[in-house]
């Protein structure tokens, strides 16, 4: 008989996959289900950036690459953050991976032993615990609710830290809330983060560009922190390239020769191709995606309008991303023929099955109260899929 790794039985399955699963068996079903489960743009690609996908093929680069990435992508992608984030990483601090998720794991492989505690502030994306829990970490959850726009204070860091802390993993703008943290909040952390020498963060900045409400900020930015913090990004948001899967960090020397020396042993370099295609998206002046990004901001004001009519749905004001995570606690008790809702995951099943709108469950994210819409889909999906789920919730008493 075959026994599965404990490794693996304790791993969660990604909630947004699994919701996407059920999603597509019940249109293969012939049921019209609206997705609204995954974080993924419903942009493609811009051209140029297929163009030089293109030539790279064209041009015959399709051979083995350096481990971290070819010496023109990541000194595109030096000059990238000293454009956008005023970041100053040299090309040997650089490593280019398989995704933004494989950039994570590389950093937590790289820094957590068994037993060393990892601080997480809730809600968190999905794959940040399952990574933990993989190299053996824990996982110290911090609560942000609804009320503080779910974000965390320095106050709140310190009291979390302890002599078993090694490691701090948080995403801005954030994913599933859209939280966007401001220069003021990045340096209260920031003033934290420096009374603990040995204390390493991960900031998860992949959502930069889908920023409506101010400047992205970055918390490498402050110099007194600087060797303490990953900076993670990639391409899949902002330019609509997920399918192609590349991300990277700028970090400390140490960490990203570290992190090469793992990528090694797993994966080696990520796709030449996708690699050259990413450098005209590197090299592109970000203001060419101003049209999506006014068409998600557009969204978030028609998901806001139609959830401020739902009884007993609250939300925040989401900055940035294209998430909003309502708290529909006051569900919670309610029931409609067979369906009884006691937490949020009931509530989402009762949406899939009632409304035919897939949404993911905040206990996933770390704040059972709530549930994420992805407003990644056209005006007219979103206005359908609101108008569902309204007369879903208007059946429950």
């Amino acid at each position: 008989m075959i026994q599965l790794s404990n490794r693996l039985l304790a791993m969660e399955e990604s909630a947004t996959i699994a919701m996407s699963r059920k999603s597509r068996e019940l249109k293969a079903q012939g049921l019209d289900v609206i997705s609204l489960s995954l974080g993924e743009p419903d942009f493609n690609t811009p051209q140029f950036i297929k163009d030089a996908a293109l030539k790279a093929m064209e041009n015959n680069f399709t051979k083995y690459m350096p481990v971290p990435g070819y010496d023109d992508l990541r000194e595109s992608i030096s000059k990238k953050f000293r454009r956008d984030n005023n970041l100053s990483y040299n090309s040997d601090q650089i490593v280019v991976s398989t995704g933004a998720k494989q950039s994570i794991a590389n950093v937590v492989l790289t820094l957590i032993n068994p037993g060393d505690e990892v601080i997480i502030p809730a809600p968190f994306w999905v794959s940040y615990i399952e990574i933990v829990k993989v190299a053996g970490g824990i996982p110290i959850i911090v609560n942000a609710g609804i009320e503080k726009d779910f974000k965390i204070t320095g106050a709140e860091l310190d009291q979390a830290v302890t002599e078993k802390t090694k490691l701090m993993i948080f995403s801005t703008p954030c994913n599933p809330t859209g939280s966007v943290y401001s220069k003021e909040e990045l340096r209260d952390l920031a003033d934290s983060i420096k009374k603990h020498p040995s204390l390493v963060v991960l900031c998860d900045e992949i959502y930069e560009h889908i920023n409506f409400e101010s400047q992205h900020e970055s918390l490498a930015q402050f110099k007194d922190v600087y060797e303490q913090v990953v900076t993670v990004n990639g391409v899949s948001k902002a330019w609509a390239m997920t399918g192609w899967r590349l991300g990277y960090i700028g970090a400390p020397k140490t960490i990203a020769s570290a992190c090469t020396k793992v990528q090694g042993q797993f994966t080696s370099g990520t796709s030449s191709i996708t690699q050259k295609a990413a450098i005209a998206a590197m090299e592109a002046d970000p203001s060419v995606l101003k049209e999506m990004i006014s068409a998600f901001k557009s969204r978030r004001t028609l998901v806001l309008d139609a959830l401020s009519k739902m009884p007993g749905i609250k939300t925040n004001h989401p900055g940035g991303a294209f998430y909003v995570f309502p708290d529909c606690s006051k569900y919670f008790g309610t029931a409609y023929k067979e369906h009884k809702i006691q937490n949020a995951n009931d509530l989402c099943l009762y949406l899939l099955e009632e409304a035919l709108v897939a949404l993911v469950t905040g206990d996933a994210f770390g704040d059972p109260n709530c549930f994420r819409i992805s407003y990644a889909a056209s005006e007219e999906t979103l206005n359908e899929a609101m108008r569902r789920i309204g007369s879903a919730l208007s059946k429950l008493s």
